[in-house]
């Protein structure tokens, strides 16, 4: 809602909505109007259709509700993700309903209304869809509109602004009063096409989908083109106090708060971050009007049940170690300020306080931080967050912004069913909230690591110097576990710098780190009368100095973090077992394992754990045996190479070949809890090898 603000497209497709059935319709709709934050945020919203099937036991027509499930996203949802219910049966729903104090057994009702066994659970929102006599309803979130909504006078700016074609409804919580509220209205304003639901969002509706769609996005853009005209001319939260700092130092302070904040409220339940300096936020962070709107707190309950009563405004002047230095207070004040709202507003069968920290981190000059319990919440939290300043922007400047008051946000918070849909969640998976970072993580081992490490719910940062390999690493894994988990660096391990910035890189992406993976690796063989200078100080660079600078970065993060950490070295059976041809590395090699070990003596006070995997002869997908190196180690043995691997399977007492999944399945054990009393070890995966033997 700014001078560049562009109205809403209509994107309908006339000739591929006319190939589609009537729930596929709704389904198109759906992710049409799911596609634009600016119409409903993540999650957000519903939409509904009214559908004649046939019964699937007495063979009849009957009316069936589509409507949005529970959960999901109309914006990626497919067609299982809309509950089916008779219609007729939510209608004799109303005979049963005695009350406002039995609202929440009617949501236990709903699922005897269900159509043709639909496992999709049916949402607290299905009777504000039932009970519209209308055959398609849309429910958005778009932010011009809960501007609207969320200010002091939104009865009167709704109609100013919409006449008698959209009406307007004082609050009340989602559920079957609201329903029956929105019904009563219907039946009493017959042209209407539409409702403002105060502090919540908007109605609109429709004969066919097409219609409800295009009514959808002229109600929003009146209202974009509405605030385009107040607010010309006028400043935003009442003008700039503090001017934002160039992106890369806003980076960087990210990146050194984002730890900090992580080793405070990350104790009981790891945290995930993410770091938001868009236009929309450095327009308000930066603002006067900044410290009085961040505590009126979020107006729509989805933004919300997303971003907790409020944020924690962190005061920065320009020296971020004293916004450190401030950390412990500031969070401890937040907490206790939680902890009061949780008393003031608790019910006698309220569920137990839950997790009193703040969820969004406001920083002048710098941006927005937000902390979750995995990197799509968060991100999620702060796209909402993003949403509630479009709303406060448009509100606080045309009228007064309020927030949703404090008992009703509470009631929502910790309403009875939004905790049973909070104890149904299945447990996280072992590594959930843990960040990894994989160097050589575009190579065979490193990518197979992070393959296991993201199957058990990490974040991982995939860093190597093969820019081609990494991106195509770094897709693949995305596609399969999501874009949220994924993240590669380019880093020169040899380079100091480099290093440096690859971690704050990872940091600021994700907030922090818990398992380093040090994998980056070459590998050389000649006699060492022919062994140059230069292929020694490779090896060493790499495989010893290399190990030697991720090391260092990742003591210096787990310190600060204050969560202890996992260290997993990838050396080699060469590191213990000499070999003829191959100094130089089986040195370097060496060089790793005992790095390891007195990284082991080193960390243990804090925490931090550091073992080594040694691989044998892992040929499969590895970098190091496509070029030289296996042409060299065949020649040695007076092989070819294509003999090579039944060579090195007969070579070992199991008589089995390794491969990069058997690396990373150890990397798993000893960077889990599984290890968490393992440190200095060594781990043989090499199918057994006797002059390996680490006793």
């Amino acid at each position: 809602m700014s001078a560049a603000t562009k109205l809403l497209e209509n994107r309908w497709d006339d000739a591929r909505a006319a190939a589609m059935s009537e729930p596929e319709r709704l389904l198109y709709r759906s992710n049409l109007l799911g596609s634009d934050k600016r119409i409903t945020n993540y999650g957000g919203g519903n939409t509904s259709a009214k559908v004649r099937h046939a019964d699937p036991l007495t063979g009849e027509d009957v009316t069936v509700l589509w409507v949005k499930g529970s959960g999901g996203d109309v914006g990626t949802m497919k067609l299982d993700g809309f509950a089916t219910l008779y219609m007729d049966k939510l209608e004799r729903l109303r005979a049963i309903y005695r009350g406002l104090d039995q609202e929440d057994e009617m949501v236990g009702l709903l699922s005897h209304c269900t159509f043709d066994l639909n496992p999709r659970a049916a949402s607290i929102d299905t009777s504000l869809h039932a009970y519209l006599p209308y055959a398609h309803v849309d429910h958005m979130h778009p932010d011009a509109v809960i501007a609207i909504a969320a200010t002091g006078r939104s009865r009167e700016l709704t109609h100013e602004i919409y006449g008698n074609e959209i009406g307007w409804l004082g609050w009340r919580r989602p559920g079957f009063e609201l329903g029956l509220e929105l019904s009563r209205f219907a039946a009493a304003h017959p042209e209407a096409k539409g409702v403002v639901l105060e502090s919540h969002g908007l109605f609109t509706w429709g004969d066919t989908a097409k219609d409800c769609y295009e009514t959808t996005l002229r109600i929003i853009n009146r209202a974009i083109e509405w605030f385009e005209g107040q607010l010309a001319g006028k400043v935003a939260f009442g003008g700039e106090v503090t001017a934002p700092r160039p992106a890369a130092e806003r980076r960087r302070i990210a990146a050194r708060l984002m730890p900090e904040i992580r080793a405070r409220i990350g104790g009981d339940e790891r945290k995930i971050g993410h770091f938001d300096d868009s236009d929309a936020v450095l327009q308000f962070v930066g603002s006067r009007d900044l410290e009085p709107l961040a505590a009126l707190g979020t107006s729509c309950p989805d933004h919300f049940l997303r971003t907790k009563i409020r944020p924690l405004v962190l005061p920065f002047a320009g020296d971020v170690e004293a916004v450190v230095s401030g950390l412990d207070a500031s969070i401890e004040a937040y907490r206790e300020g939680y902890r009061a709202y949780y008393e003031r507003c608790r019910h006698p069968n309220s569920p137990a306080v839950r997790d009193p920290n703040a969820v969004i981190y406001l920083v002048p000059r710098v941006g927005m931080l937000s902390f979750a319990k995995d990197k799509a919440t968060a991100r999620i939290a702060a796209e909402f967050y993003v949403n509630a300043i479009n709303v406060m922007r448009g509100a606080s400047g045309v009228d007064t912004y309020q927030g949703l008051p404090e008992q009703e946000a509470f009631d929502i918070e910790y309403w009875l069913l939004e905790e049973a849909k909070l104890q149904r969640m299945p447990k996280p998976k072992s590594l959930a909230g843990r960040i990894a970072f994989v160097t050589g993580g575009a190579g065979g081992i490193g990518r197979a690591t992070a393959e296991r490490l993201l199957r058990e719910g990490a974040c991982v940062v995939l860093a190597d110097i093969d820019t081609g390999s990494l991106d195509a690493a770094r897709a693949e894994l995305s596609q399969t576990f999501g874009a949220d988990q994924v993240r590669g660096v380019l880093v020169n391990v040899t380079d100091e710098a480099a290093v440096e910035k690859g971690f704050m890189d990872a940091v600021a992406e994700y907030g922090g780190l818990d398992i380093l993976v040090s994998n980056a690796g070459i590998a050389s063989a000649s006699p060492v009368e022919d062994t140059t200078l230069e292929v020694w100080n490779r090896n060493i660079d790499i495989l010893a100095t290399g190990y030697f600078l991720v090391s260092r970065e990742a003591f210096r993060l787990f310190r600060r973090q204050k969560l202890g950490g996992s260290i997993v070295f990838i050396a080699s059976k060469n590191g213990l077992a000499a070999s003829a041809g191959a100094s130089a590395y089986c040195t370097a090699k060496a060089a790793e394992i005992h790095l390891a070990r007195c990284l082991a003596l080193e960390g243990a006070e804090a925490g931090i754990r550091v073992n080594t995997v040694n691989p044998d002869a892992v040929l499969r997908g590895s970098k190091i045996w496509s070029g030289e190196w296996r042409e060299q180690r065949a020649a040695s043995s007076k092989l070819q190479t294509d003999q090579l691997e039944e060579h090195y399977r007969q070579r070992s007492l199991l008589k089995r070949s390794v491969f990069p999944e058997d690396i990373a399945e150890a990397v798993y054990f000893l960077s889990s809890d599984l290890s968490a009393k393992s440190t200095g070890n060594i781990l043989n995966v090499d199918a057994g090898n006797q002059i390996s033997f680490t006793r």
